[in-house]
């Protein structure tokens, strides 16, 4: 468990939270792409793609996008969130094609503190439902 300030706790929480949610799904990262259709009894099915847009000792640049096969263009996204193999951390770094600002790049104000953790937060959603409804992994690729 990281040591926090309580105005980061939250937003740490939820962080850690979702990389152990991936783990899980992604079967500790041992595969560059994934590709699942999740199992219910709705009349729609989403596909579930994951890639691994970007790979070194520590960090995951992950790609992650549903695609629904009832609904066309509702339930659909894409979204991208980078994983902290060394700090067991996952957090969403753009939403619907947003560019992530580099590092290096002072905070604009393209993206507001809440806009962050609502990001977060719908991962964590998206990431629960998938578990809770299953997933087929013979579609792995």
């Amino acid at each position: 468990m990281l040591k926090n300030l309580p105005k980061t706790s939250y937003q740490l929480s939820i962080c850690e939270a979702n990389f152990l949610r991936l783990k899980k799904i992604l079967i500790n990262f041992d595969s560059d792409n994934y590709e699942y259709e999740t199992v219910n009894n709705s009349l729609s099915h989403n596909k579930v793609i994951f890639k691994i847009l970007q790979k070194s000792k520590h960090t995951l640049i992950i790609e992650a996008k549903q695609i629904s096969s009832k609904m066309k263009g509702i339930n659909n996204f894409t979204l991208r969130f980078q994983v902290c193999l060394d700090a067991k951390l996952a957090e969403v770094i753009s939403y619907q094609g947003e560019k992530p600002i580099p590092f290096f790049l002072k905070n604009s104000f393209i993206q507001s503190k809440d806009e962050k953790i609502q990001q977060n937060r719908f991962l964590t959603e998206w990431l629960e439902s998938i578990l809770a409804s299953g997933i087929d992994t013979s579609l792995k690729i």
